[in-house]
């Protein structure tokens, strides 16, 4: 059997397997595959344009508008100009857009679920590793440039925090030799900040590309009264180059400011010059450096400060 028939053969298989033939039965409600990914977008993702979704979904404009006024004959969706151009219609849920979609949502993680009791527990990680393995394939053989636009910047989720110290400490050990010392100091920082800590004056971004974290930041209390401490800032080396670095100091310094701390500071070594960068086209000033010996290298490290009062870069 050639390559196109074993996918041809395999689309076959799992579009029966899933119902998507038939979604909603599958899922008893009165929405068709296309309907309920729509809701699932508009749910999750920041781009809620038409032309966006008519984008992301490679869907038909006709067929796409047609969709959305049934949503909004339901009073599912609301459509208004875009606040950023007025040429684009804005579609944003109702409550009851919202419900519906959680609704969706639920039944389908059941449907899955209900698939995968059917699977020996054994054979699980083998199947979800194909399946990634697949995703990742098609992906690369299709996919386009990334744009700063696709970067979302989220609240973490759960195993995000486990990532950020995974993260730190392989990218740390690869670039810069650092030892295992780093990875224990990375993992108090973010044990600390997940047993006890304050959701109102301290925040964790995630930055998201394509359905994956590829960076993180940390705004939490220092020990000095008014003052927020940047911590743990980190992009994928594979997502540079997109200005992820500067949304998410932008994201912890309009936070700080927002909660009213007087001052951000932060502690870095003068090895990381792309993160220098941004911190100085933030506002951020140098205040002191000294050579230490820490993670097994010889380091300089930097204290950096920025007054929220009185800076508005």
């Amino acid at each position: 059997m050639t390559t196109i028939q074993e996918i041809r053969a395999f689309n076959r298989f799992y579009t029966n397997l899933i119902g998507a033939l038939d979604y909603s039965r599958q899922l008893h409600a009165p929405y068709t595959l296309t309907e309920s990914r729509v809701l699932y977008e508009l749910a999750h993702s920041p781009r809620t344009d038409a032309a966006d979704l008519r984008g992301e979904l490679c869907l038909d404009s006709g067929y796409l508008s047609r969709l959305l006024a049934k949503f909004e004959k339901d009073g599912l969706i609301e459509r208004a100009p875009s606040e950023k151009d007025t040429r684009r219609r804005r579609i944003t849920l109702t409550a009851r857009g919202r419900e519906t979609a959680d609704l969706l949502n639920e039944r389908s993680r059941e449907a899955v679920g209900s698939l995968l009791s059917t699977v020996p527990p054994d054979d699980r990680p083998r199947l979800a590793e194909a399946m990634r393995e697949i995703r990742e394939i098609l992906s690369d053989a299709s996919r386009r440039p990334p744009r700063r636009e696709d970067v979302l910047l989220r609240e973490p989720g759960p195993g995000d925090l486990g990532w950020v110290v995974q993260r730190n400490a392989a990218l740390y050990s690869s670039a810069y030799g650092f030892n295992t010392d780093y990875e224990g100091l990375v993992a108090r920082i973010v044990a600390d900040f997940a047993e006890d800590h304050d959701p109102h004056l301290e925040r964790v971004w995630i930055a998201e590309l394509d359905g994956r974290p590829v960076g993180c930041v940390m705004c939490v209390r220092d020990e000095a009264p008014g003052a927020a401490r940047l911590r743990l800032l980190l992009v994928e080396p594979d997502a540079r180059g997109l200005g992820i670095g500067d949304q998410l100091v932008g994201a912890c310094v309009e936070f700080a400011r927002g909660v009213g701390y007087r001052e951000m500071v932060l502690w870095t070594n003068d090895i990381l010059s792309s993160a220098r960068r941004i911190y100085q086209r933030h506002g951020f000033v140098l205040v002191d450096e000294k050579p230490h010996r820490s993670f097994g290298v010889d380091l300089n490290g930097q204290d950096w400060r920025l007054d929220l009062l009185h800076s508005t870069a």
